[in-house]
């Protein structure tokens, strides 16, 4: 790799992980337009690990209090929101990691084309916005139960589904379960955490299996491109999503499936 592609492909991965707009959308054009080839494993494990430093830095405290509160639950049986919300998380986690395991290889195989990418870019952009219009928007986190937790979870199952946008079908089950459009992203980033960290360790023991000859300024430089870029993104988005709710998000896929369409397909 240049040093563009590493910059541009290192973005991606920090901006795509949170936003819902579809991250294999966006890592299916630079190949096609610029000719890139596969950025290789050990790029992959460093911006995964970059994301995750980033979500994990930003909810440091609330990460930090469900974990004492899960500990509390478990050894001592004192429950409390903490304890409650940490037990959503893992709950919400189960669906998608059984869907991997058992479809991972299907969809690997039968569902990673330009078009699949395209239409699921489209269809699950407009059911963003109207989840945005529909939604009461009503309940914080902690009016949240397990039963929105497990829908959640069976929403980002279907995010192993090229195109799809882990966060944006996560954020949209939120809203229309009724979650606020703070409560709905802050909870799907809380649920990217396992996902990104299983990714990582499944990425780092293939690395360890079958070796990389990627230059090691390449990954530092991505990670730290992708950690820096993650940060501002989750910032950013929290901050302004009441304001410019999920529209312009909407609008972008609507354009990215049009472009997927009209020069890949």
């Amino acid at each position: 790799m240049d040093w563009l592609q590493v910059t541009f492909l290192a973005l991606i991965q920090g901006l795509t992980e949170f936003l819902p707009i579809s991250s294999s959308a966006h890592l299916i054009l630079p190949s096609i337009v610029f000719g890139w080839q596969d950025q290789g494993l050990a790029f992959d494990v460093a911006v995964h690990v970059g994301t995750l430093m980033a979500v994990m830095l930003y909810f440091q405290q609330d990460l930090r209090q469900m974990i004492l509160a899960w500990c509390r639950s478990v050894f001592l049986r004192q429950h409390s929101q903490a304890s409650y919300m940490a037990w959503a998380v893992i709950v919400a986690t189960i669906p998608a990691g059984l869907a991997g395991i058992l479809l991972g290889d299907l969809i690997e195989l039968h569902l990673r084309s330009a078009l699949v990418i395209a239409i699921t870019t489209l269809v699950f952009g407009v059911l963003l916005w109207w989840s945005d219009k529909a939604g009461r928007q009503s309940r914080g986190e902690g009016e949240m139960g397990m039963r929105d937790a497990v829908w959640i979870g069976l929403a980002q199952a279907l995010a192993l589904i090229p195109g799809t946008s882990r966060s944006g079908i996560t954020i949209t089950a939120g809203l229309l379960l009724g979650l606020t459009r703070q409560a709905a992203a802050r909870f799907s980033f809380l649920l990217s955490i396992p996902l990104i960290l299983a990714a990582g360790l499944l990425k780092t023991v293939e690395l360890y299996q079958v070796g990389s000859e990627a230059q090691i300024s390449h990954t530092l430089v991505g990670g730290v491109i992708a950690f820096v870029s993650a940060l501002a993104c989750i910032h950013l988005f929290l901050r302004l999503l009441d304001r410019v709710g999920m529209l312009p998000f909407v609008l972008y896929r609507m354009v990215l499936g049009i472009a997927l369409i009209v020069f890949v397909v």
